[in-house]
């Protein structure tokens, strides 16, 4: 599950209100209320909060593993939350 926390955070830090975003940078009210409750918002939009704020994708963004969803993607949660066995080609 991503979570939004740390972009409310990011903004306080930089003077950046929900405001400015709307009436200065051209986001929708929809995009914020999408942020605020934690949904789908597109790479795009992730790219140009972090351009604004000029900080990386971690300062805006935090991954937490919610097991609970597995089932609803068709996930095995014994193979979901387990290491692969064999170690990754990286080359």
């Amino acid at each position: 599950m991503i979570i939004y926390d740390r972009l409310w955070e990011t903004m306080k830090t930089k003077g950046i209100s929900q405001y400015r975003l709307i009436k200065y940078y051209g986001f929708s009210a929809g995009q914020i209320g999408r942020l605020k409750k934690n949904a789908y918002v597109s790479t795009h939009t992730i790219d140009v909060l972090c351009t604004i704020l000029n900080c990386s994708v971690e300062d805006i963004i935090e991954f937490r593993l919610d097991t609970s969803l597995n089932p609803k993607l068709g996930i095995d949660p014994a193979v979901a939350t387990k290491p692969p066995l064999v170690p990754v080609d990286k080359s």
